[in-house]
């Protein structure tokens, strides 16, 4: 039986959320729909789930010992990591000691780290990958190179959003790669993977929920990446139904392998009718922003309910949606957003502004989400919509 209590009293429950992005304040709100009492925290304050959390604390999720006084203060009934930048060893050992990591802390740790994920994956569950070799050094690194051939993709072990990716085609790119990805990579040094590079079809992010009455699969969700950083997604994504199969039981083989509950958000490339395992995240995926109009329950719905122990009995696609992310461009916290009335004139057009607090440099702020007849119609609108935004910053 599960049983939920009532926000701020002893009966409480509560969650705690590491990382107060955008994707933080959907779970915030999903979770505050149900009466759960929110926690968020993140490095630095009025970050947009803190905006709607009960509470909220400002620390380094990379201290350890900050982040163990935050959670053995608040005594939080799930942990909910929402980035990957944290103290994962810190996580295991609170996991240890009883404390819920969702979905759990060796799910967070491993796929923190591209080899932890990638061995998993190839070299125990024996998925198809693409060909690759890590290394930690200059010479390891040139030894990868020669190995894999050119072109090939050269990532650090530790990024996020594309930082410190590069695709090396020619022998003139190869060191310029190799300093990019020490300097971009969250730890500024260190390892990186060199992946042969596949001329894909297309790509797509297949988020797969295990919850109390097993495992759930929402519709495929394709995607446009610039730079390694979601820019517009869509769902449904068309593809043969044996080609969805596989990639199915790709998932399934290896959430299962992390375990716990919760939507994990699983990366493949598909190549004629060969599913390539890339990447996967413990928890709502930025390219599924898309289902908080495709579906009757978002990705972070099916977060919270699956981390609460409830069932997903059914799932409803509402038909052709698309996302397309509001970039904004300069450095300054006054921030304003221009023309949203003609932007949502658009028939079936929705907007989610994130309520970031300031620009450095290149951000996303908000999404746009749409549907339409098609998945091309639902594109064209998102983009159209995107337009007619102007974004004022000083």
């Amino acid at each position: 039986m599960v049983s939920l209590g009532t926000p701020n009293t002893a009966t409480a429950t509560k969650i705690l959320l590491l990382g107060a992005g955008e994707l933080g304040k959907e779970i915030a709100i999903e979770a505050q729909r149900l009466g759960v009492e929110v926690v968020a925290v993140d490095h630095y304050p009025n970050a947009p789930a803190m905006q709607v959390a009960h509470r909220f604390h400002v620390i380094s999720m990379l201290d350890g010992v900050a982040l163990r006084n935050v959670i053995e203060t608040e005594k939080p009934d799930f942990i909910v990591p929402e980035i990957e930048a944290i103290a994962t060893s810190t996580l295991v050992e609170l996991e240890h000691e009883g404390y819920h990591i969702v979905p759990t802390a060796k799910a967070v740790q491993l796929t923190m780290n591209r080899e932890g994920i990638r061995r998993l994956a190839a070299e125990q569950l024996h998925l198809v990958t693409s060909p690759y070799r890590f290394a930690s050094n200059i010479d390891e690194y040139h030894e990868a190179i020669r190995m894999i051939g050119l072109p090939c993709v050269v990532k650090p072990i530790m990024s996020s959003s594309g930082k410190g990716q590069r695709i090396v085609r020619f022998a003139d790119d190869v060191e310029r790669a190799w300093d990019v990805a020490q300097t971009e990579g969250r730890a500024k040094a260190g390892h990186v993977i060199v992946e042969s590079f596949i001329p894909f079809d297309y790509e797509i992010t297949l988020l797969t929920v295990r919850h109390a009455g097993g495992t759930t699969f929402c519709s495929p969700i394709g995607h446009l990446q610039i730079h390694g950083d979601y820019r517009e997604s869509w769902q449904p994504h068309p593809m043969p139904e044996q080609v969805l199969q596989k990639a199915q039981c790709m998932a399934k083989a290896v959430t299962d392998s992390l375990g716990g509950f919760g939507v994990f958000g699983v990366e493949f490339m598909i190549k004629n009718e060969v599913v390539y395992f890339s990447e996967v995240s413990p928890r709502p995926h930025d390219t599924g922003l898309v289902t908080l109009i495709s579906q009757d329950m978002s990705e972070f719905a099916l977060h919270v309910r699956a981390m609460l122990g409830l069932q997903i009995p059914s799932l409803r696609q509402q038909g052709p949606a698309a996302s397309h992310a509001l970039l904004a461009k300069g450095n300054g916290k006054q921030i304003r957003y221009l023309n949203l009335d003609q932007a949502l004139s658009l028939e079936e057009t929705q907007l989610r502004l994130f309520g970031k607090p300031e620009v450095q440099g290149e951000r996303r702020m908000g999404v746009i989400l749409c549907l339409a007849d098609s998945i091309e119609a639902a594109r064209a609108k998102a983009q159209k919509a995107h337009a007619a935004i102007k974004i004022e910053i000083s």
